[in-house]
């Protein structure tokens, strides 16, 4: 279930009350890391033109909403073609890891001609970060999240490198909470896998799972059928010294 709130700015806000969520599948679709690199090797000639415009203004609201301090560390999950490279202010540090050795190419291609300075780009698999605990500031997922085999693990990987007070934020298009609309995104979620999303990614469901709490949820891009989502890592648990 989902109750409509509003965060401190007056925003309304989804809060998610877990129910079955912490046990429900979370999509009817089931993919492996060489599907997912199969469809992105293809993608990738095309994928800017396929998916730049239309999905810009919602990566264009994750940065500006991020509101990035000077010397900010920031890692982004699924950079792709580093499409988003430009957007991010000079004086932060950006690493941009991504599975596909084609969209990195490409994300490599875009840095040089674009005179991107502080991204760093490496080959990873968001399920398996190689970075320590609480090395992060800033975790980001754009149009990440309903594509990778196993969404829970990806998110608990983010959550991890994310320090303490840091914020994880996913953008990505999640199932409608309209049950005619979300039997007819499970319906197409088997085809649209093969252009680079599950349709059919239950929100409640994943945020449950992952063990997060959203702070604000934005719907962006048109049609508003995509989600920012911003959950902040909270501190570890210190017992009282006596």
């Amino acid at each position: 279930m989902i109750d409509t709130g509003r965060d401190k700015r007056g925003t309304k806000l989804q809060v998610i009350v877990p129910g079955d969520a912490t046990t429900r599948a979370l999509s009817v679709t089931a993919v492996e890391n060489h599907f997912v690199e199969r469809v992105y090797e293809k993608l990738a000639a095309s994928y800017d033109w396929i998916f730049g415009p239309t999905l810009h203004p919602g990566r264009l609201q994750a940065i500006q909403r991020m509101v990035i301090a000077p010397g900010s560390r920031i890692l982004e999950v699924g950079v792709g073609t580093g499409i988003n490279a430009s957007l991010y202010p000079s004086d932060c540090e950006v690493v941009g890891i991504d599975f596909s050795a084609s969209m990195l190419e490409k994300a490599r291609e875009r840095l040089l001609r674009k005179g991107v300075a502080n991204m760093r780009l490496l080959q990873m698999d968001a399920a398996d970060l190689k970075f320590s605990d609480d090395s992060f500031d800033i975790v980001y997922a754009p149009y990440l999240i309903s594509v990778v085999p196993d969404p829970v693990k990806v998110a608990s990987e983010m959550r991890r490198v994310c320090r303490p007070g840091g914020r994880i934020i996913f953008l990505n298009h999640f199932r409608s909470p309209n049950p005619v609309l979300s039997k007819a995104e499970r319906l197409i979620s088997p085809l649209t896998i093969h252009i680079g999303f599950k349709a059919d990614l239950d929100l409640p469901a994943f945020l449950a799972q992952a063990g997060l709490k959203p702070e604000s949820i934005h719907k962006v891009n048109v049609p508003r059928i995509w989600s920012l989502v911003t959950c902040v890592k909270e501190p570890a648990f210190q017992p009282v010294q006596h």
